[in-house]
């Protein structure tokens, strides 16, 4: 896609929050999570807020963009966006009650730990355990920038807390797979064990407990 077209369709990344505010909501929070993939390592989400004249017409799908690109959008967004928060569950919390409920749960974290209250939620296929208006999306990273912008912010704040798990659990790269299950993770794993930040309900990760 040209910068052209990525322009031209910049308002239509909007459509949900701004059919939100006409219905009645004037603050939307866009909501995605990180991580679910992962063998090691917490499930991050983020909420984020956008103000009324964002403009960045880059945030959407933010799996499309480069590492340093992405970087540079995450510094321009903790700039510019109204709010932000994260919520994360732990490894152990994620083996007790499933990755799914403990991805809503990481949402659920996020919303709460907002400064601002939001009137409605646009969320990446998911819904959360809380009594707002909310609107799940399908590939919600490549149609909304609320969501999109909360997924690089939840990339980043993720990536950062498994940069200092791979000083703390050395061998394993946790600061270049951040936790997903790559040749070298798996070689570790085999080499060095399970740590506690592994999930252990998770293959290959659980054959090893067999």
């Amino acid at each position: 896609m040209k910068i052209a077209d990525i322009r031209a369709d910049f308002p239509a990344r909007f459509q949900f929050e701004n059919e939100l505010k006409t219905a009645g909501f004037p603050i939307i929070a866009g909501i995605d999570e990180v991580g679910r993939g992962c063998v090691a390592g917490p499930v991050i989400a983020c909420a984020c807020i956008l103000p009324a004249d964002f403009s960045l017409s880059e945030t959407f799908d933010s799996k499309s963009l480069t590492k340093i690109r992405r970087l540079a959008i995450e510094a321009e967004l903790k700039k510019s966006v109204l709010d932000f928060a994260f919520g994360e569950v732990p490894a152990a919390e994620i083996d007790r009650i499933n990755i799914y409920q403990a991805a809503r749960l990481a949402m659920k974290k996020a919303v709460l730990a907002l400064h601002t209250e939001p009137s409605a939620l646009v969320i990446d296929a998911m819904s959360v355990d809380l009594p707002l208006k909310q609107v799940k999306i399908i590939h919600g990273d490549r149609l909304s920038n609320s969501i999109a912008a909360a997924s690089i912010l939840a990339k980043g704040h993720r990536d950062q807390i498994m940069a200092k798990m791979a000083e703390k659990y050395p061998g394993y790269g946790f600061e270049r797979n951040v936790g997903y299950l790559t040749k070298e993770g798996r070689k570790a794993l085999l080499e060095y064990g399970i740590t506690p930040i592994h999930r252990k309900t998770f293959a290959p990760v659980s054959n090893l407990l067999k």
